[in-house]
């Protein structure tokens, strides 16, 4: 079963790549969207917020779950190959690296041509903070973090999860992870409501997170330091991030392309200051956006590489036995 989990994975990163998420086709993220927000204006209200947001999430959970149980064991009972395919375009729903480079490059253009206007308004487009203000570095850094932090949560971390249960897990990682999106916020609404699907996406992401990270820390090379200072570096500023995932990411990239990332950022006219990452060898520039690009997409062959060679060995290991 393993097998067929890594042939659905490799055949749903090549679809993701090729094709993407067409704006106007179904989408099985969309309809979970649709259906937190239901759920979420049903149960946040009254007492009990933290308990309520347990259940919340629950509900999400199991019934994502079991949708996606039925169809790929429907898929599977007619013939492995529809089982295949049927997971792979499960799969496919849950990872964003087209699209995530997609909205990246969007910012790029516009900074190459040097339409600021264009260039804040699609950088808004992807990232929570205000845009309105941000010089060309800024806007920069905005795009670069982004796509940095987005490297597990928006591509490994379902494809981690793929291997271990095929697309119903990742679908369920998928809805996990749309729930602290949309509701895992430290504000006065969602502080406690949104307490559970918060630490229940940060479980999920732990592991994935860290495999990634450090593999891109061997692929990717530094040249200003050693590998163990780097590493070093890396996991010290990791620490420094709000997220406990996140921010192996973000110091990984800062340190890859010899910038600083992190510093003030306004959301809502409200000032927020992000520790440091990296180790500041120049300026941020525009196609630094390109090159976090090329970084994201190796990282994801190289991780798809090693779910391969895993998966394999596990697969092997289940017939000795």
């Amino acid at each position: 079963m393993i097998i067929y989990h890594l042939i659905s994975i490799t055949l749903a990163v090549m679809v993701d790549r090729i094709i993407g998420d067409p704006p106007h086709w179904p989408h099985p993220v969309r309809w979970m969207g649709s259906f937190i927000a239901i759920l979420e204006k049903r149960f946040n209200h009254g007492k009990h917020q933290k308990w309520k947001g347990i259940a919340f999430l629950f509900v999400v959970a199991l019934t994502v779950l079991a949708i996606s149980l039925l169809i790929s064991w429907g898929a599977y009972q007619l013939h492995p190959a529809a089982g295949i395919l049927a997971e792979a375009c499960l799969i496919a729903t849950t990872i964003a690296q087209k699209d995530l480079g997609t909205a990246a490059r969007r910012v790029y253009e516009p900074l190459a041509s040097g339409d600021m206007e264009q260039a804040r308004y699609q950088v808004s487009m992807i990232v929570g903070r205000d845009t309105e203000a941000l010089e060309e570095e800024e806007i920069t850094r905005a795009t670069v973090e982004t796509v940095a932090e987005s490297i597990g949560d928006g591509i490994t971390s379902p494809l981690f999860w793929a291997l271990i249960g095929g697309a119903p897990l990742a679908i369920l990682y998928r809805a996990v992870n749309t729930c602290d999106s949309m509701i895992g916020h430290k504000n006065e609404q969602y502080q406690h409501f949104g307490w559970a699907s918060a630490k229940f996406d940060d479980v999920l992401n732990w592991v994935p997170s860290r495999i990634t990270s450090f593999l891109m820390m061997f692929t990717n090379r530094i040249p200003y330091l050693k590998r163990k200072e780097a590493l070093k570096r890396w996991r010290e500023d990791a620490k420094k991030h709000p997220s406990p995932n996140s921010g192996f990411f973000e110091a990984a990239v800062a340190l890859f392309l010899g910038v600083q990332l992190g510093g003030i950022n306004y959301y809502k006219g409200i000032k927020s200051e992000r520790a440091h990452m990296g180790i500041r060898k120049r300026p941020l520039e525009k196609d630094d956006i390109l090159h976090t690009i090329k970084i994201m997409q190796r990282a994801v062959l190289t991780f798809v590489i090693i779910l391969w060679i895993g998966g394999g060995f596990l697969a092997a290991a289940s017939t000795w036995f």
